[in-house]
């Protein structure tokens, strides 16, 4: 992989962390990004603790000038994958969800990836390579109470991923989308506190009855579930997997 130079938003932590330090290992240039700089000074310590050649750009994924000025900034070593990872939850009923919060979902999680892939595209297609990676979710397929602005995100994520695959037909580019269940991560610790609330159940039934019980598995997606996908999606053997959901959800969506 030293040929690659990895870009991964909301990489400072969780998911993120987890595939930069898979692809780090494997060789790979990584750049993390992130909206807090104290949060990426620590990802990025934590990298090159483990010996990766990783960097680090702060960026808010919520506005387009920001995510220009981001690629603009890696021009010498283009950016040739993308995973775009960046992500926040907020868990409530439509009636009651603040409209500002729910636009800003939608900015994070779609506008942004879109507008990060028209900023390294130019690029990728000089190269004639690229690889761009969203990180979906079960909820970019099935839907949950209490989520309308990430179930929307999500789903629409694969949309646009299909559309920028058909676009992309004509290089050695692939757009896909990896679709994972629930993975234990801070964001998902506050969702069980979140889900407990708004269903007036524990936290241990919120695992049990909400998260786990549709999965025929019964067990979290560990993130380097999730990494390696997105290193075998790198690769020169998913040059043909374009436009795809690929899900790791223990078995959910058989039903």
């Amino acid at each position: 992989m030293n040929h690659l130079h990895v870009l991964i938003t909301g990489g400072a932590s969780g998911i993120g962390l987890g595939i930069a330090e898979t692809l780090g290992q494997k060789g790979a240039r990584i750049t993390i990004s992130d909206i807090s700089q104290e949060a990426l000074d620590r990802g990025v310590a934590h990298l090159k603790e483990l010996g990766i050649d990783a960097k680090a750009v702060q960026a808010d994924m919520s506005k387009v000038e920001a995510i220009d000025a981001m690629v603009a900034s890696l021009a010498a070593d283009p950016v040739n994958v993308v995973v775009n990872n960046a992500g926040l939850q907020y868990v409530s009923a439509l009636e009651s969800f603040p409209a500002d919060r729910w636009k800003l979902l939608i900015d994070v999680m779609l506008v942004g990836p879109a507008m990060l892939s028209r900023a390294v595209l130019p690029a990728m297609r000089d190269k004639g390579f690229g690889r761009i990676i969203n990180i979906g979710s079960i909820h970019s397929l099935v839907a949950s109470p209490y989520k309308s602005a990430y179930v929307a995100a999500k789903h629409g994520l694969i949309g646009f991923s299909k559309t920028l695959a058909l676009e992309t037909g004509d290089t050695d580019i692939t757009v896909n989308t990896i679709c994972p269940s629930y993975v234990k991560t801070p964001l998902v610790e506050q969702q069980i506190a979140a889900q407990a609330r708004e269903n007036g159940i524990s936290e241990d039934e919120v695992i049990e009855k909400i998260m786990l019980a549709p999965m025929p598995k019964k067990q979290f997606i560990d993130i380097s579930e999730i990494a390696e996908t997105v290193a075998f999606l790198a690769s020169p053997a998913a040059r043909n997997i374009t436009g795809q959901a690929i899900v790791l959800d223990g078995g959910w969506t058989a039903r």
